[in-house]
């Protein structure tokens, strides 16, 4: 299913930094256009304090990548930037190659609504080097923000307990570009639906909304209010309460609530959006319940985000629906994942692979070198025991020898029933050779990741890391080639035994 396209519909190659640019040049004036590459795109810290993150953004990728092309109006605003002397940045035979570009690229990726953990590559790239590098801030744009969202959705309805969440965050969103990735990102992150009308349509998303308190004001009184919006929506009605007093509200929507039952009808429910949310739902449950309409939800919204709901069920709040908006679709705590995109490795005139990693003073910000997978291991049971990151042309032992990311840097392994790789193909030399699962099918696996993995990797409260390792080979030529490099003071290489 598309995404992308039917937003913009035209080519999306100038969705770059200029630096990207300057660099493909470089390369093409070297002669290193061609020269195949790999690239891998990592986090480095879960986000939220938590120790997980659900990856999303992949159907956005690969709708951008198949539409890669330079058009003729990007050739030539191209062709029309200068460089400090005035003369133009890009000489005409470069753009003249950029116009003939075709993307011939291998791609692959984690499935939209896996949980993943840092340094795990989310994305690979290989192909030539030149491709490699000007797609990487599209890719780093499309997966950082909807994998960032889909995590705390994910953080949301842990916090929900299983009742519903609505995603009301359109009107604070970042933009329309933001709001519905953000919306599409927050259903595969868990929420049930959503009030953006728009993302509905596109990605079969699930819309939920009834009024606001512009409504209330329209007319002479709350009563006559929400009267006349029960007859003329007479299948669709949760009042929202609280425009004047919010119990003489609840006790509005109960009149208006008959009058709907004896014309065969139903009183859905009552929104609170201010006040003490603790103490307004269970007076506002008991006003419902005495009036008859205990089938009748209370849905809260106004500034809620998971901490805010934690502590709302914690003080016994009666409340059965949450829509949460901003903090939701702005990552209002933590609003950048910190996703990187790194060469780690370079293929030679005799096809031998040289392996590249970036250096750091902080050992978690160098990368790692090679031909990157991730195995995920699982238990009996089917939960998640442990995930071995390694070098495809290294290859992995059975049961492997691992280094853990956290903890005492020495081998272990795991034991376990079984293991998957995490990577699937989803572009071959530029050909897609993938079908995106609908924001539906990516949900549902999301669901599935979360239950598999141990609840306390969940919690908020101290959550425990799960297992994530570097393969112990792999582990030995990463230590080899930093040292080697801080010996040398240039940058590192080295050609594996593969």
């Amino acid at each position: 299913m598309s995404t992308l396209s039917p937003i913009y519909r035209h080519s999306l190659a100038l969705l770059t930094d200029l630096y990207q640019l300057t660099m493909a040049c470089g390369y093409w004036q070297l002669g290193l256009a061609e020269r195949e590459a790999a690239f891998h795109l990592t986090f480095r810290r879960c986000p939220f304090g938590g120790q997980y993150a659900l990856s999303c953004g992949l159907s956005y990728v690969v709708d951008y990548l198949q539409q890669l092309r330079f058009a003729t109006e990007d050739i030539r605003y191209l062709g029309q930037l200068n460089g400090a002397d005035g003369t133009p940045l890009f000489p005409q035979d470069f753009l003249a190659y950029l116009r003939q570009l075709s993307f011939r690229c291998s791609v692959d990726a984690v499935p939209e609504g896996t949980a993943v953990f840092p340094r795990e590559p989310l994305v690979r790239v290989r192909g030539p080097l030149l491709q490699c590098q000007i797609i990487e801030t599209a890719l780093l744009n499309l997966v950082n923000f909807q994998t960032l969202i889909a995590t705390k959705a994910a953080r949301v309805c842990w916090a929900a307990q299983g009742q519903p969440v609505l995603e009301f965050g359109l009107r604070r969103a970042q933009g329309i570009d933001g709001g519905l990735a953000a919306s599409r990102a927050a259903y595969v992150g868990g929420c049930d639906a959503t009030s953006n009308v728009l993302a509905g349509q596109l990605f079969d998303i699930p819309v939920r909304g009834t009024h606001a308190h512009s409504w209330v004001l329209a007319f002479d009184d709350e009563l006559q209010a929400f009267a006349a919006y029960a007859q003329v929506m007479p299948n669709n009605c949760v009042f929202l309460v609280d425009t004047f007093d919010t119990l003489a509200g609840v006790r509005h929507a109960v009149a208006v609530g008959q009058q709907l039952r004896r014309a065969g009808h139903s009183l859905l429910g009552i929104r609170l959006d201010s006040g003490d949310l603790g103490a307004l739902s269970r007076a506002a449950r008991s006003l419902l319940d005495e009036a008859g309409f205990a089938e009748a939800r209370i849905v809260a919204s106004g500034d809620l985000d998971e901490h805010r709901i934690v502590a709302l069920h914690r003080a016994g709040a009666a409340i059965d629906i949450w829509g949460v908006g901003t903090r939701l679709v702005t990552a209002h705590d933590e609003p950048a994942l910190g996703g990187v995109y790194k060469l780690s490795a370079l293929r030679q005139a005799d096809r031998s692979w040289t392996y590249k990693l970036k250096l750091s003073e902080q050992d978690a910000k160098a990368s790692d070198p090679g031909l990157l997978q991730v195995r995920r291991y699982h238990t009996d049971a089917g939960r998640f025991a442990g995930d071995v990151i390694y070098d495809v042309p290294t290859g992995i032992a059975d049961p492997p020898l691992f280094v853990p990311l956290a903890g005492h840097p020495s081998p272990q392994q795991i034991e376990a029933a079984s293991g998957e790789d995490l990577l699937v193909p989803v572009f071959q030399g530029g050909q897609c050779v993938y079908t995106p699962p609908t924001a539906t099918e990516a949900r549902a696996r999301a669901r599935g990741q979360l239950a598999a993995l141990d609840p306390a990797v969940l919690r908020f409260d101290r959550p425990t890391p799960y297992r994530v390792g570097v393969e112990y080979r792999l582990y030995q030529m990463r230590s080899q080639l930093m040292d080697a490099a801080r010996q040398a003071g240039a940058a590192p290489g080295r050609s594996p035994d593969a």
